[in-house]
């Protein structure tokens, strides 16, 4: 029966359970207290408080339309924050028709003039002096009033009093009401902004250390290769070669069998010092040449396959067009490691390799005559599949593609990739 690997190789997760009462409580306290449904609620709280004020102080109705369009407007703050400003003009309208400030309107300058400033509507440079123009012209409103109608404790102005300076208390009030208010939620931004500024810089330098910890990672990887198996490698491949010459009476066949041996010892190299130089990037890594191998070289792939008693054949089909580099070494790779499961887990039996082009997509299979996948494989016993067939599942998914892997219909084993391009 045929097997197929997904991306991740994990069965599926069991189901996950409904999340226990407290958890939805939980979920609806923290939405009710996101910036969204936290303003609607704050706005509406103050425009419900405003509904009580004006009932039990009775004003006129253009300052209780202001005072109303101040409070209701600031359930929008958090979407718009440019409402902050209708906030504090209809705030100062309602003072200056009035000439008493309501408590929600107080409550209603502050919450606007902080919210231009926290979301920078306009540079603090601009708001506080526009701030301070229009408390200057609620306050000519309110000197204009007290000169024609007097007021209750003042006398009816008169000429050069009305550009006494304590008639202008109104304006230092309201514009250091102003300053503080943007001021404050200026702060708060820049304080926000400082926070993320740390946390991008930190997280850069945690990436940089990532990095330089991969590298020296690679680096030593690298040098431990090189000591275990490049000698060895290498001192296979010498002693196979001096021994066609070493050895007397040595019949053709071995002579040949000695050079394969040492032609493979020092692909072998080659494939080895290719990976070093993968692996010590930025490391003085030498620059490789060599071409990568592709489906051209699939036939002397196949050669040396029979040149330790494997027999295979190679089965080309549809219409062959230039490929990819990446897409024909994946190939190659995958045909590869499936030849050397078939010596290793099928010795004697015979390979067949397919490979089959057609329009935007590359298959590739490779069947044998073996015996097959063991009942409980020893490369799965642990719940794992073994190192090639990770990474063949791994060359595939890179591409975009797919690998099947398992009982062959015929028998044996079967080992098929699809790579669209």
């Amino acid at each position: 029966m045929t097997r197929t690997i997904g991306e991740s190789g994990e069965t599926a997760a069991p189901a996950v359970e409904a999340p226990p009462p407290e958890g939805n409580l939980r979920r609806r306290l923290l939405r009710l207290t996101s910036a969204p449904a936290y303003a609607v609620l704050t706005g509406g709280a103050l425009t419900l408080f405003a509904v009580v004020e004006l009932l039990l102080v009775p004003s006129s109705a253009i300052t209780a339309f202001a005072v109303l369009l101040c409070t209701a407007s600031l359930t929008l703050r958090t979407a718009h924050p440019a409402v902050g400003l209708l906030s504090v003009g209809a705030a100062l309208l309602g003072f200056g028709t009035d000439g008493n400030m309501a408590y929600a309107t107080v409550a209603g300058l502050l919450m606007g003039c902080y919210t231009v400033g926290r979301h920078r509507v306009q540079h603090p440079a601009v708001l506080v002096p526009a701030g301070a123009l229009a408390a200057l012209t609620v306050n000519l409103v309110h000197i204009d009033r007290w000169t024609r109608d007097g007021s209750p404790g003042l006398p009816a102005l008169q000429g050069a009093d009305r550009f006494s300076l304590g008639l202008y208390a109104e304006t230092l009030v309201l514009t250091v009401a102003i300053l503080g208010a943007v001021s404050a939620g200026d702060a708060v931004r820049a304080r926000e902004e400082a926070r993320h500024t740390r946390a991008a810089a930190q997280s850069r330098l945690l990436a940089m250390e990532r990095r330089q910890a991969a590298e020296a990672e690679r680096a030593a990887i690298a040098r431990e290769l090189h000591d275990m198996i490049a000698h060895s490698v290498s001192m296979i491949a010498v002693r196979a070669e001096s021994a066609t010459y070493t050895t007397p009476d040595l019949s053709p066949p071995a002579r040949d069998a000695f050079q394969e041996i040492a032609g493979t010892a020092r692909s072998s190299m080659a494939e080895l010092r290719r990976l070093l130089g993968v692996l010590r990037t930025g490391v003085d890594a030498p620059v490789l040449t060599a071409p990568q191998p592709s489906l051209a070289a699939l036939d002397e792939l196949l050669d040396q396959h029979r040149t330790v008693d494997g027999s295979a054949e190679l089965r080309v089909s549809g219409e062959a067009m230039p490929l990819p580099a990446s897409w024909e070494l994946s190939a190659y790779r995958i045909v590869q490691e499936a030849l050397t499961n078939v010596r290793r887990h099928a010795p004697g039996a015979h390979a067949v390799v397919e490979i089959d082009h057609r329009p935007g997509l590359l298959r590739v299979r490779v069947g044998d005559d073996g015996p097959g996948p063991p009942a409980t494989p020893a490369t799965e016993s642990a719940g794992r599949p073994g190192h090639g067939l990770v990474g063949m599942r791994e060359r595939a998914a890179l591409l975009g593609g797919r690998l099947t892997t398992g009982r062959s219909p015929a028998g044996g084993y079967l080992v098929e990739a699809e790579l669209p391009w």
